[in-house]
């Protein structure tokens, strides 16, 4: 199958995947490959009165989590910490206090920074966990919608509210409350607010123009166009305060080509090493069959009848339905997002019948 044929059979399953479903807005792909000759950038759907364009910048979600675990690599690179360190190296002891107890022990002096980085701290997560009373963090977010989260009082609340789930290094349990811990370490090594971190670090560096930190900081050339609309159970919550709970687990707005840039700086290891990347790689705990998460990234691998070697992909993805992954093989990038809560798996599905219909292409 030729080059043109590809483009047209992804355009017809990304209109579909989008018109199909009521709740699905708007959404943005790209996919971008030198090998293939490929470069297609689509935005379909609307946000506001106008129609979704593939310049605007949208709500890339726990994407964010792989650009904080590459300021932790690049700070690893300078000697300015290591991924062995310990939380109370870093951070105020007010903050730590009863941060990890699980079933009596506290915990909190044995996690170390890695351990955030894979999640396999035992920590709570705060969009995910239930507390045992009362509202979670998620419904506070839609109850009190102009409420403004520090991640100070994100953790102060995980620690009244919810429980730890297992010794450091015991486990594996997705955490969003270890990525704010994370970005607070960044604050703390830099003496710079973590927004400016991703400015000075990535930002400007990679002419990422459009790409910010939501609630705290604008993009340095402002977008022609406003950001996309985006939901949460069936509701537009594009404007909510409350959402800055996300910081440095997931708060970056940002655009299909600004994200491209970041990912083929990483793959070319223009960001960092190729042996620091390997060891962000590497030291991985089992999110899901198939799946290996290490350092912010999540590693797609072979698993016969589940997940074929075709599948074989790295990077990250967001309960947005957004994506941000390589596919080595192919030399391709695959980007994008579906702008409603909850619909992490289906963003990877389009993603992996994107791969089937990439898989044809008689250029290859």
């Amino acid at each position: 199958m030729n080059k043109n044929n590809v483009e047209a059979l992804m355009a017809d399953l990304f209109r579909k995947t989008v018109h199909k479903d009521p709740r699905i807005y708007n959404a943005y792909m790209l996919v971008h490959s030198d090998k293939l000759g490929i470069h297609w950038n689509r935005a379909e759907g609307s946000t506001g009165s106008m129609t979704a364009n593939t310049q605007q910048p949208y709500f890339i979600a726990s994407i964010g989590k792989l650009f904080t675990a590459v300021l932790i690599g690049l700070f690893v690179e300078q000697e300015l910490l290591s991924y062995e360190d310990t939380l109370s190296t870093y951070l105020d002891q007010d903050l730590l206090q009863d941060l990890h107890i699980f079933k009596g022990t506290d915990y909190t002096h044995d996690i170390q920074i890695k351990h955030l980085l894979n999640h396999t701290s035992g920590l709570n997560c705060f969009i995910e966990d239930q507390p045992k009373q009362g509202k979670s963090l998620l419904d506070l977010v839609f109850d009190e919608p102009s409420h403004f989260w520090t991640p100070q009082a994100v953790i102060q609340w995980s620690k009244e509210h919810l429980r730890s789930h297992f010794p450091p290094g015991k486990g594996f349990h997705y955490s969003d409350t270890g990525y704010n811990l994370l970005g607070l370490i960044i604050e703390k090594i830099t003496s710079q607010p973590f927004h400016e971190v991703l400015r000075h670090t990535l930002f400007e560096p990679l002419e990422m123009k459009h790409s910010y930190l939501s609630h705290h900081s604008k993009s340095t050339t402002p977008s022609e166009y406003p950001m996309a609309q985006f939901y949460g159970r069936n509701i537009n919550i594009t404007d909510y305060t409350s959402l800055s709970i996300s910081y440095a687990g997931g708060g970056i707005v940002s655009t299909n080509e600004d994200l491209l840039k970041f990912m083929k700086a990483l793959v070319h290891h223009e960001i960092l090493r190729e042996d620091t990347l390997a060891d962000m790689k590497k030291d991985w705990a089992k999110f899901f069959i198939g799946i290996d998460y290490g350092y912010g990234i999540m590693n797609y691998k072979t698993v016969p009848l589940f997940m074929p070697k075709r599948y074989n992909v790295w990077g990250n993805a967001g309960s947005t339905g957004t994506f941000m992954f390589y596919h080595p093989v192919m030399d391709t990038y695959l980007i994008g997002g579906l702008n409603h809560f909850r619909y992490n798996r289906k963003g990877i599905r389009l993603m992996l019948k994107t791969i089937d219909i990439l898989a044809k292409c008689d250029d290859r």
